[in-house]
């Protein structure tokens, strides 16, 4: 199978008119690509259809014979991509044509491949095992990150630099606390995804529509259709949800994604303050000795990974409108329009936001500070910053707060103005109002 898999990328790989896409050519890893790729993805629909067959057994379906289980067994992963193709070529069905597959491999056990199930018991517990794992990935590097940035901010925790409220300089703070800030949207986020995983369930066996009438009809009573439910999503480690239609409810996926948007937006917003903190020199997001900034100016130096997590987060943020849209337009107890569309969108938020991580660990990796430069900054506003001391020790003399603060406007005005900040406090100090 895996020959096989490897010789037909190799044949894509030479075909000049193939479309790359980036997310897998450049930017995610590939532990998290061999979750969602398709050896994956069939490896797991063979291990679900063992499972079900067992538990038929086990739950008193008697034409279900040991050496069947066996021969399905014996044969997960004896996968014939090229064989599948021709069978939906035909069938124009994808988890009919690997039933047939397996069949071939499975000669004595085809007759009970998929007894009882529908399409949905494959790819749904499929792809709930498939985002579970990805989640898995996600919390690893994000505690990753998170470790690695709270290194950071102990580091530079004594490093004072000018604040910035609505794009102007403010008051100070550090670098530290402000890393810190980027630490506290991450554990936000962390929390999110942690919640989602403690409280993960899978679809189980509900049958075509959720009543699980075709199991009842194999077993004879729910209270056996029951403990099948129970007992199959028992072996991956999870319960079953407890209601279903023919799919589980797509706002399952609207809220995995959401907590992915959530990661994306904290990424950006980190990513986006580098980028302005770069452009200021006061901080470098690292610069290899043959990298180029700039293909006609050889002097730049560009925040290129900030840019790229901007970049892949605002693509992150838009997916969790679509998983929307797709929970709100399902017809009764099933309609197939989602399918196409979540192969794409839930595969491309985890890989997407596996790059954002990626690049995030290596911002944090090479940032480097230009002490020369923040302090620079920090003695050209301290006056302006001095303010908000005067106004506040004035008022607590007995000053009237508002008239002290008119003073204070219309001084720092003249001192933009004329750019003699160096003698604004003096200037202030001076007047009637303040001295009294």
């Amino acid at each position: 199978a895996n020959k096989a898999s490897q010789d037909f990328i190799g044949e894509t790989i030479m075909n000049k008119y193939t479309i790359e896409d980036p997310l897998y050519s450049k930017y995610s890893s590939k532990e998290m690509q061999q979750v969602f790729s398709t050896n994956n993805k069939i490896y797991i629909w063979r291990k679900l259809w063992c499972v079900l067959a067992d538990a038929e057994q086990q739950s008193g379906l008697d034409i279900i014979t040991d050496d069947q289980i066996k021969e399905m067994m014996g044969n997960v992963n004896n996968i014939d991509f090229k064989l599948a193709g021709e069978y939906e070529k035909r069938l124009k069905h994808d988890v009919m044509s690997h039933i047939c597959t397996y069949g071939e491999c499975c000669k004595n056990a085809e007759p009970i491949i998929h007894l009882g199930a529908t399409s949905s018991f494959i790819t749904d517990n499929c792809e709930l095992i498939q985002m579970y794992d990805a989640i898995n990935i996600v919390i690893i590097k994000l505690k990753s990150l998170i470790q690695s940035m709270v290194r950071i901010a102990k580091k530079h925790k004594k490093v004072v630099c000018v604040g910035f409220t609505h794009g102007q300089p403010a008051q100070l703070t550090t670098y530290g606390r402000r890393i810190v800030g980027y630490i506290h949207d991450l554990m936000y986020d962390l929390d999110n995804l942690l919640h989602i995983k403690a409280n993960y369930k899978l679809r189980g066996v509900k049958g075509s529509i959720g009543t699980q009438s075709s199991f009842k009809w194999l077993l004879d009573n729910y209270s056996k259709v029951k403990e099948l439910d129970i007992g199959i999503t028992g072996v991956f480690g999870f319960e079953p949800l407890e209601i279903t239609a023919q799919t589980y409810t797509r706002k399952i996926d609207y809220t995995i994604l959401s907590t992915l948007s959530g990661i994306a937006q904290s990424a950006s917003k980190f990513a986006t303050d580098i980028r302005i903190l770069q452009s200021k020199g006061e901080i470098n997001e690292g610069f290899s000795n043959k990298q180029v900034g700039s293909s006609a100016m050889p002097y730049k130096r560009n925040p290129i990974i900030a840019e790229r997590i901007c970049a892949l987060s605002r693509y992150m943020i838009s997916l969790p409108a679509n998983s929307a849209i797709t929970s709100a337009t399902q017809w009764l107890e099933r309609s197939l329009d989602d399918s196409a569309n979540r192969r794409i969108v839930n595969t491309q938020a985890f890989l997407t936001v596996d790059a954002i991580l990626i690049l995030y660990q290596r911002i944090i990796k090479d940032l480097t500070l230009d002490i020369g430069v923040i302090e620079k900054h920090v003695q050209e506003e301290m006056p302006f910053v001095t303010t908000e001391s005067i106004l506040n020790l004035a008022t607590k003399r007995g000053a009237n707060r508002q008239q002290i603060h008119a003073i204070i406007r219309d001084k720092s005005t003249i001192a933009i103005d004329n750019d003699w900040n160096k003698h604004l406090v003096m200037s202030i100090l001076s007047h009637s109002q303040v001295s009294k």
